[in-house]
């Protein structure tokens, strides 16, 4: 019988209940990847984030209830928390080796910032049932790693409601939603969902992100900005566009349990 420590925290928020769930579990050794998925399934959270390490670098994979994905900010976000709080106490920086590259996470004054890579989106034609399966008419698509729509205004993506069957010829990429904000604090507003996968809107998404904050950079003509995404969880990042190459995020985390896994 094995067990392992499963920390429970929500990320990009500094309240309870509110950012985005994660599950963050310490391994000494890779478990079989059937094992990993098992875990993620149990837990049933959007994100289950598992590494290996020490000293400052570590091997980091995330897993949904039903697969392993590529890439997973609000799971790096924890991760690096847990690192921060329960393992390395003193240490400023952390390390973390990803299918997506290498991933930095630093402690500052307000939270955790991530150094990720800057995803920028480019012009494509819109999909035929992208009207449909909004319930409104963009005003431009673009395409990165998810789908980037633009929105003419803030409360078409407050009132946004996703008619998952128009979407049934989407492929895996997931759908960011933004619109110009008309609060003058908040400089991105979005919303993240993918039809295909069971949940449809999640509630904080990170990697989504790292095609926001060049897309509203270059339209606003700032490089630091403040972001809020309109779920009804809700949460907050501090962005800045540090290059043609990278962002950064700053986010908090809550802690919500610590538990023990049993593996027979």
């Amino acid at each position: 019988m094995s067990t392992y420590t499963l920390y429970h925290v929500d990320a990009f928020t500094h309240r309870v209940f509110k950012g985005n769930p994660a599950a963050v579990c310490a391994l000494n050794t890779w478990l079989p990847e059937a094992t990993l998925q098992a875990i993620a399934a149990e837990n049933n959270l959007s994100e289950t984030a598992f590494f290996i390490g020490e000293e400052g670098r570590y091997h980091l994979r995330w897993f949904t209830p039903h697969h392993e994905v590529e890439f997973c900010g609000h799971g790096t976000l924890a991760a690096a928390y847990v690192i921060f709080a329960h393992l390395e106490l003193l240490s400023q920086e952390v390390v973390f080796e990803t299918r997506k590259g290498e991933l930095i996470a630093r402690r500052v004054d307000n939270g955790i910032r991530l150094i990720l890579p800057a995803l920028p989106a480019v012009p494509c034609q819109m999909p035929s049932y992208f009207p449909a399966g909004l319930g409104v008419t963009p005003t431009a698509v673009y395409k990165a790693d998810h789908y980037l729509v633009v929105l003419k205004e803030a409360e078409q993506l407050r009132s946004l409601r996703i008619n998952r069957a128009a979407f049934a010829a989407l492929d895996r990429r997931g759908i960011i939603v933004t619109a110009p904000s008309d609060d003058p604090h908040i400089d991105i507003i979005s919303r993240f969902f993918t039809p295909l996968e069971p949940r449809l809107e999640d509630p904080v998404t990170g990697s989504a992100h790292c095609t926001l904050v060049p897309y509203w950079a270059e339209r606003l003509g700032k490089k630091t900005l403040q972001a809020h995404q309109l779920s009804a969880r809700g949460g907050e990042i501090h962005c800045m566009l540090n290059d043609h190459h990278h962002i950064e995020l700053t986010g908090q985390v809550a802690p919500y349990l610590i538990g023990t896994i049993v593996i027979g």
